[in-house]
């Protein structure tokens, strides 16, 4: 495409988070970004609906610690479902390179937020190895978990 933009494979999100101020900023700075975000909640019960439901999700964004229980669990049905995830967390779990295609610490900028979503898209497209970005890690070999090839 000459002079466009490349076309995005990862554009609806899912944002669980369960602190408020988080999710708000998170959900205006990736619209801002042109993502679409599919829907930002801060219950594991609802993100589970949502992955089980006919709804088009290409990444989730999950913190680990909710108020009803564990973000890894949300991470495992996606995972199930085709859906790559990316942990949002403070502390990244250990099962995260099997279960996500990524990690970011929290706090983190919009900017390295955005960055990491594009590590992840490059990786599923075939075009990045696994890399550590300051802030965030993505990890090529939970890729292959998803059924995507590697590059």
């Amino acid at each position: 495409m000459l002079f466009g933009k490349k076309k995005r494979q990862i554009v609806r999100l899912l944002v669980v988070e369960d602190e408020p101020l988080v999710a708000f900023d998170t959900e205006y700075f990736l619209a801002e970004a042109d993502f679409t975000i599919v829907a930002t909640i801060d219950r594991v019960a609802e993100a589970l609906l949502i992955l089980e439901s006919d709804t088009v999700v290409d990444l989730v964004l999950v913190d680990v610690n909710l108020a009803d229980g564990s973000g890894i669990d949300v991470a495992r049905a996606a995972q199930a479902g085709g859906v790559p995830v990316m942990f949002v967390t403070g502390s990244c779990p250990v099962e995260a390179t099997t279960l996500a295609a990524g990690c970011m610490a929290k706090p983190y900028a919009p900017r390295d937020l955005i960055a990491a979503i594009e590590a992840i898209e490059a990786m599923i497209g075939g075009k990045a190895e696994a890399r550590a970005l300051g802030v965030h890690a993505v990890f090529s070999a939970s890729v292959t978990h998803f059924g995507l090839p590697l590059p």
